[in-house]
This record gives structure tokens, sequence and C-alpha cells, in this order.
């Protein structure tokens, strides 16, 4: 399954501070004419200079709908195997009837569908048109075309937000956790997937690992998510890594093999995070295998 990505094209590029720690002092990661740079300060990976988010949203047309459309069974499955791994039925079973479940980034609303069927209120944040245009003819399903800042929903409006393989696109991924922050209500759940830049593929390929591509502003180690989640005002429940080895990098039983490694000692290509919002007489928990 081919990652879809965009070559950067005549948008506006600007250079920033770290968004982790604001630091200025950056070395290319991954060979001199990399596109990404490696805070020397905290380890934070991004592109610098970078497009402004406004124009980026513009890569995800007719294109990027129908390499959705192809793929959303397969994404789907995952993202359900994801869910799992972090224990998202037993979350489900601790919330009242009228629970409220957001998905950022839902494409054509597949995961907020099942959502919808098992009894939640199902909400889909999309930039790309077609496809969350798609969702709401074809499925009947609320979703709001745009960014999330974009959507302005209420304060506290919901009990579960989830992005998947979202928050590497943004420009500004602190200031999109805050604002699901804002969005959740008290003892809210965020869940997170994205690639995982110390996992086993990233530092086997290097260059050619599947992530480094230009639609990827920022590429998030486990440390440096974690920081960046818990400095936004959440703390970590649960975290996984699986994915050893893309298809076609290796023979089956090669391949089985790594993956099942990779999940156990939590060097996996993606990582997933169960958080919490956190409140003042919050503790912090440590995730699996961290």
């Amino acid at each position: 399954m081919k990652t879809f990505s965009k070559e950067a094209g005549s948008e506006r590029l600007r250079k920033i501070s770290c968004a982790l720690c604001g630091g200025s002092r950056f070395r290319r990661w991954n060979g001199s004419d990399s596109l990404f740079v490696k805070c020397f300060d905290c380890g934070l990976i991004f592109q610098n200079p970078q497009p402004v988010q406004v124009e980026l949203v513009d890569r995800y047309d007719e294109e990027y709908f129908a390499y959705e459309t192809e793929n959303e069974k397969q994404f789907f499955n995952l993202m359900e195997l994801g869910l799992a791994d972090v224990d998202f039925d037993s979350i489900e079973r601790s919330l009242p009837p009228q629970r409220s479940f957001l998905d950022i980034g839902c494409a054509t609303g597949m995961l907020i569908a099942r959502m919808k069927e098992r009894g939640w209120r199902e909400q889909g944040v999309e930039v790309c048109r077609p496809a969350a245009e798609f969702g709401m003819r074809e499925r009947g399903l609320r979703i709001s075309v745009g960014t999330l800042e974009e959507a302005r929903f209420p304060e506290g409006a919901f009990d579960v937000v989830h992005c998947s393989h979202l928050i590497e696109h943004l420009t500004n991924p602190r200031g999109f956790l805050e604002e699901i922050r804002r969005i959740l209500a008290p003892k809210g759940y965020f869940i997170v997937t994205t690639p995982n830049a110390d996992g086993f593929q990233a530092r086997l390929f290097g260059r050619e690992w599947r992530s480094m591509i230009d639609d990827h502003m920022y590429l998030f180690t486990r440390r440096t998510l974690r920081r960046l989640i818990e400095d936004s005002g959440f703390r970590v429940v649960r975290g996984k890594t699986w994915g050893g080895l893309a298809v076609g990098t290796a023979a089956k039983p090669i391949k089985d093999f790594v993956d099942r490694t990779a999940k156990r000692l939590n060097f996996g290509d993606v990582m997933i995070y169960l958080c919490q919002r956190r409140e003042e007489s919050y503790g912090t928990e440590r995730e699996n295998g961290a």
C-alpha cells in the first residue's frame, strides 16, 4: 500500500523554530540535502523551512480522494487493530450511552460510520472536500469540511477524539493538541497514530524510509511525541508500536518474525498513544515498553 504524497509545489516557505522546545539550532537529518532537520536541543525532527498550512490543504484534492477510496478498507482495518491495541473497548464501556466520537482527518468516514453503528454520536473533520462530501452523501455522516480549528466546536464537546496519520502533516502540532484538549470533555480521551521515527524501519532504510515524504511536516519519535502530548495538557495512558517490515521487503516468514519482534519490543514503524485530558489531580502513567 503506497503512501500518498505530492512533491512540494510553489507553496510559500517559512523558517520556523522548534515546535517542542523553541530551539533554533538544527542539523540535517538523514543527509545534507534532506528536507528534514533535527533539533539539537530536544531531538524533534521536522521540515525546515516548511510550507504554510493554508497552502498545504490544496494538496488534498480529487487525486487524494481516489487514493482514500481505493485503500479505505485497509486503512479502516488498521485503525481497528490500533484501537484494539490500546483497549478501546474498555474506554467505550466506561462512558455513558450518550457519548461522542470525533475523527480528525476522517476521509470518507468509514471509522465514524462504525462508531455510529456502535451507538456513538459521530463527527468527522476532513480537509479533502470530495472525501467529506462522499461520507456525508453516501453514509449520512456528520463531517465538517476544513481544518479542526475552522470547525469551531464547542468546549468540552467530545468524549473521544481520534486522529490517525494526521499529526505529522500539520505545521502547528502543539496548537492542534491544545485545540483537542479544549474540545474534549473533562477526563476525555485522545488517540493519536503516527509514524515512529526511531522504529526499526526508519533506522534500516534511512533516506528511503517510506515516511520521509514531502507531505510530512513532522516525524516524531516515541520520546518527542510523548513530550509534546504531555506539554499540551494530557497524560499518556497507554502506548504501542507495530510494523517491523513493509510488505515486499522480505520473505513472509522473515517479515512475520520481525513484525512480531517489533511489536513485542516496541520498535515498530507506527506508534499509537491513548491519552487522557489531564486535570490537576491526575498523575502520569508510563505506557507499555516506554
